[in-house]
Protein backbone atom coordinates (compact mmCIF):
# COMPACT_ATOMS: atom_id res chain seq x y z
CA UNK A 1 0.00 0.00 0.00
CA UNK A 2 1.26 3.47 -0.80
CA UNK A 3 1.46 6.26 1.78
CA UNK A 4 -1.01 8.23 -0.33
CA UNK A 5 -3.58 5.41 -0.20
CA UNK A 6 -3.06 4.84 3.52
CA UNK A 7 -3.42 8.55 4.35
CA UNK A 8 -6.47 8.94 2.10
CA UNK A 9 -8.18 5.93 3.71
CA UNK A 10 -7.49 6.90 7.33
CA UNK A 11 -8.64 10.47 6.65
CA UNK A 12 -12.17 9.08 6.32
CA UNK A 13 -11.97 7.97 9.98
CA UNK A 14 -11.22 11.48 11.28
CA UNK A 15 -13.50 12.79 14.02
CA UNK A 16 -14.06 16.43 13.04
CA UNK A 17 -17.59 17.40 14.18
CA UNK A 18 -16.62 21.02 14.93
CA UNK A 19 -14.45 22.03 12.00
CA UNK A 20 -15.50 19.44 9.43
CA UNK A 21 -11.84 19.49 8.33
CA UNK A 22 -10.63 15.89 8.08
CA UNK A 23 -6.89 15.20 7.86
CA UNK A 24 -5.12 11.90 7.29
CA UNK A 25 -1.44 11.10 7.70
CA UNK A 26 0.75 8.11 6.95
CA UNK A 27 4.37 7.46 7.90
CA UNK A 28 6.77 4.85 6.59
CA UNK A 29 9.51 3.80 8.99
CA UNK A 30 13.02 2.65 8.17
CA UNK A 31 11.75 -0.91 8.60
CA UNK A 32 9.11 -0.26 5.91
CA UNK A 33 6.13 -0.34 8.27
CA UNK A 34 3.31 2.12 7.59
CA UNK A 35 1.57 3.87 10.49
CA UNK A 36 -1.49 6.07 10.07
CA UNK A 37 -3.28 8.76 12.03
CA UNK A 38 -6.21 11.14 11.64
CA UNK A 39 -7.31 14.26 13.45
CA UNK A 40 -9.63 13.90 16.45
CA UNK A 41 -11.64 16.85 17.78
CA UNK A 42 -13.58 17.03 21.04
CA UNK A 43 -15.69 19.61 22.82
CA UNK A 44 -12.92 20.57 25.27
CA UNK A 45 -10.29 20.79 22.51
CA UNK A 46 -12.26 21.63 19.35
CA UNK A 47 -9.15 22.19 17.23
CA UNK A 48 -8.33 18.58 18.05
CA UNK A 49 -5.24 16.47 17.86
CA UNK A 50 -3.30 16.28 14.65
CA UNK A 51 -3.14 13.42 12.20
CA UNK A 52 0.67 13.33 12.16
CA UNK A 53 0.82 13.16 15.96
CA UNK A 54 -1.53 10.17 15.90
CA UNK A 55 0.60 8.33 13.36
CA UNK A 56 3.76 9.07 15.35
CA UNK A 57 2.12 7.85 18.57
CA UNK A 58 1.12 4.59 16.85
CA UNK A 59 4.68 4.20 15.54
CA UNK A 60 6.22 4.71 18.97
CA UNK A 61 3.65 2.42 20.62
CA UNK A 62 4.72 -0.30 18.18
CA UNK A 63 8.36 0.15 19.19
CA UNK A 64 9.64 1.94 16.10
CA UNK A 65 11.46 5.27 16.25
CA UNK A 66 12.70 6.34 12.79
CA UNK A 67 10.52 7.94 10.10
CA UNK A 68 11.73 7.47 6.52
CA UNK A 69 8.86 9.26 4.74
CA UNK A 70 5.58 11.04 5.58
CA UNK A 71 2.38 11.95 3.74
CA UNK A 72 -0.50 14.21 4.87
CA UNK A 73 -3.76 14.86 3.01
CA UNK A 74 -6.81 17.07 3.49
CA UNK A 75 -9.69 18.48 1.47
CA UNK A 76 -8.02 21.85 1.05
CA UNK A 77 -7.50 24.20 -1.91
CA UNK A 78 -3.72 23.91 -1.45
CA UNK A 79 -1.54 21.19 0.10
CA UNK A 80 -1.94 21.34 3.88
CA UNK A 81 1.29 21.55 5.91
CA UNK A 82 1.83 19.94 9.30
CA UNK A 83 1.19 22.32 12.22
CA UNK A 84 4.13 23.61 14.26
CA UNK A 85 3.77 20.96 16.95
CA UNK A 86 3.71 18.17 14.40
CA UNK A 87 6.73 19.63 12.63
CA UNK A 88 8.68 19.35 15.88
CA UNK A 89 7.38 15.81 16.43
CA UNK A 90 8.41 14.85 12.88
CA UNK A 91 11.85 16.37 13.54
CA UNK A 92 12.19 14.23 16.68
CA UNK A 93 11.89 11.02 14.67
CA UNK A 94 13.11 11.98 11.18
CA UNK A 95 16.35 13.28 9.70
CA UNK A 96 16.45 16.68 7.99
CA UNK A 97 16.34 15.10 4.53
CA UNK A 98 13.21 12.97 5.10
CA UNK A 99 10.49 13.85 2.56
CA UNK A 100 7.07 15.03 3.73
CA UNK A 101 4.41 15.12 1.02
CA UNK A 102 1.50 17.46 1.62
CA UNK A 103 -1.53 16.83 -0.57
CA UNK A 104 -5.11 17.74 -1.32
CA UNK A 105 -7.94 15.33 -2.01
CA UNK A 106 -8.16 17.05 -5.41
CA UNK A 107 -4.74 15.78 -6.46
CA UNK A 108 -2.37 18.69 -5.76
CA UNK A 109 0.80 17.72 -3.90
CA UNK A 110 3.99 19.35 -2.70
CA UNK A 111 6.97 17.63 -1.12
CA UNK A 112 9.40 19.28 1.27
CA UNK A 113 11.97 17.85 3.63
CA UNK A 114 11.65 17.93 7.40
CA UNK A 115 14.55 20.41 7.42
CA UNK A 116 12.70 22.72 5.03
CA UNK A 117 9.54 22.51 7.13
CA UNK A 118 11.37 23.24 10.38
CA UNK A 119 14.63 25.11 9.83
CA UNK A 120 16.65 25.65 12.97
CA UNK A 121 14.89 22.75 14.67
CA UNK A 122 15.60 21.93 18.29
CA UNK A 123 17.27 18.56 18.71
CA UNK A 124 19.25 16.57 21.27
CA UNK A 125 22.53 18.22 20.26
CA UNK A 126 21.32 21.43 21.92
CA UNK A 127 21.62 19.65 25.28
CA UNK A 128 25.22 18.45 24.85
CA UNK A 129 26.40 20.60 27.79
CA UNK A 130 23.88 19.07 30.20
Amino acid sequence: MTLKTAARQVRENAHAPYSGFKVGAALRTEAGTIFVGCNVENVAYPEGTCAEAGAIAAMVAAGERVIAEAYVIADSPTPVPPCGGCRQKLAEFAANDVPVTMATTGGKAETMTVGELLPGRFDASHMDNV
